[in-house]
């Protein structure tokens, strides 16, 4: 269950930005009611999103295991191309014109192979909370996501974490 979870708060502000962007596309069209419920639902995706790791991180959580990390480098810096799904409302003028029938598509798809394809720990709104992302190698060279509060500057380490799924492990405190 817990993966299940994990994955799709993951993926929920994986997405969230999308919504903050076109509620402000929204604002500026004087469209303030969607601009309210974007923003509600953007930002309850970011809050469950942050309970869920708090909670996975808690004392009530499942056991950690001890994971050794040989080496370490950033997880998010090549992903600048899905920035271009959360910008491309701002290239609408007009909010009314948007074309729903394309980006409602278009956002599903993106959640989808964000999903299938382990790309949900790109989680710009995480970073902005202080969480990290780094791609983290074992011994028996398995490369992992690992999600933390830290900075990790080196490799050759024991990790304390908890697996949230296919290859993200989440360090505890």
């Amino acid at each position: 269950m817990l993966n299940s979870l994990a994955r799709l708060a993951l993926t929920a502000t994986a997405i969230a930005p999308v919504g903050y962007t076109y509620a402000f596309v929204a604002a500026f069209n004087d469209a303030w009611s969607t601009m309210v419920w974007l923003l509600l639902g953007s930002t309850t995706l970011v809050v469950v999103c942050l309970w869920v790791l708090k909670t996975t991180r808690s004392n009530r959580a499942p056991a950690a295991e001890q994971h050794k990390v040989t080496t370490v480098e950033p997880a998010d810096r090549e992903n600048m191309a899905i920035m271009l799904l959360y910008l491309l409302p701002l290239f609408t003028a007009d909010f009314d014109k948007l074309n729903w029938i394309m980006w409602v598509p278009t956002i599903a798809i993106f959640a989808f192979i964000a999903v299938t394809s382990h790309s949900y720990f790109f989680n710009p709104l995480l970073g902005a909370f202080g969480w990290h992302f780094y791609r983290v190698s074992t011994p028996q060279n398995v490369t992992n996501i690992l999600i933390t509060k830290r900075t990790i500057r080196k490799g050759d380490q024991t990790i304390n974490g908890i697996e949230l799924g296919d290859y993200v492990i989440l360090e505890t405190e």
